[in-house]
């Protein structure tokens, strides 16, 4: 009985060493996928910031344009 206990203990210590390498190396694999969707996200919300920034410079020249034809039918009228 004493003979079969340690070749018992050393395969379950072999097989509980596999599964955790492999489930690290699954965790290791879904954090970057994660990594990269986060890296589209960033660089998704750039762009959109950046076309928010551009749609407002565009709509501040188009309110100074609408204050000087304002003024220019106060002065004739």
């Amino acid at each position: 009985m004493g003979s079969t206990i340690i070749p018992i203990a050393v395969l379950t210590i072999v097989f509980a060493s596999v599964v955790t390498i492999v489930a690290s190396y699954f965790k290791l694999q879904r954090h970057r996928a994660d990594a990269a969707a986060l890296a589209e996200y960033r660089k998704l919300a750039e762009q959109i910031a950046a076309g928010q920034q551009a749609t407002n410079d565009r709509l501040t020249e188009l309110g100074d344009r609408v204050k000087a034809v304002e003024k220019l039918l106060q002065s004739v009228g």
